[in-house]
């Protein structure tokens, strides 16, 4: 467990992650803390990064979430901005979707967890065990993970210059019809959907019908076609 946790490519994972955390935080980010198998996880995660246990650290807001409708539940509490960590496994039903309809909701997502890795792209970032044993989680190498996260999110703070957000490096005008632009959008109602800058009106004729819940590819002021699973 030690050497898959201090592992090189694991190592440089957690960094890159912390230092994501830490610019979201000091943007004014809440973190968002999901567990559905292992509940305790997601408030344990909540409680490092809420509660300063040393002395002139920050205390960040962070809040478990569970409930029988986590995707529901996530998709009220979440705002632009803000990062929804998981920690499951890779074919958690409810953190499959909530990672997939996160970009919609302008989320930031982590993802935690061991054995089968989740499909490529699935969340912005991937702490992964590659460790099939079933009792990992309760091992505690989910623990020290998130110990890490916590600490190296708080030795970025220690350097204010890290936490400037970074520029995009095209600073053009694009014309948005003209681009290749798409978005992901999530149907609220009748030509209204979610996306990562908020509440916009789209036209839906190629993909209707729609319901709430449905993903979109949005160009344009026009959603394009749908994301299945």
């Amino acid at each position: 467990m030690t050497a898959a946790v201090l592992e090189e490519d694991l190592s440089t994972d957690l960094a890159t992650a912390a230092l994501v955390l830490a610019r979201r935080f000091a943007a004014g980010a809440t973190m968002w803390c999901v567990a559905p198998a292992w509940e305790p996880h997601a408030q344990h995660v909540a409680v490092e990064f809420v509660h300063p246990v040393i002395v002139g650290k920050k205390a960040l807001p962070a809040v478990a979430l569970t409930g029988p409708d986590l995707v529901a539940t996530v998709r009220m509490s979440v705002r632009p901005g803000d990062v929804v960590v998981a920690v499951a496994a890779a074919d958690q039903p409810d953190v499959v979707s909530v990672m997939r309809r996160a970009p919609a909701w302008g989320a930031t997502t982590l993802w935690i967890g061991s054995g089968a890795r989740p499909q490529a792209g699935a969340a912005d970032h991937v702490l992964w065990i590659d460790d099939p044993d079933p009792r990992l989680p309760a091992t505690g190498g989910f623990v020290l993970l998130y110990h890490l996260l916590w600490e190296l999110t708080h030795v970025c703070f220690e350097h204010p210059g890290l936490l400037a957000p970074e520029t995009p490096e095209c600073t053009d005008e694009v014309c948005i019809t003209c681009s290749d632009e798409g978005r992901l959008a999530e149907v609220v109602g009748p030509g209204r959907v979610r996306t990562a800058t908020g509440i916009e009106d789209v036209a839906t004729v190629l993909v209707d019908p729609v319901v709430p819940g449905d993903l979109l590819l949005v160009h344009a002021g026009t959603a394009i076609t749908r994301v299945d699973s």
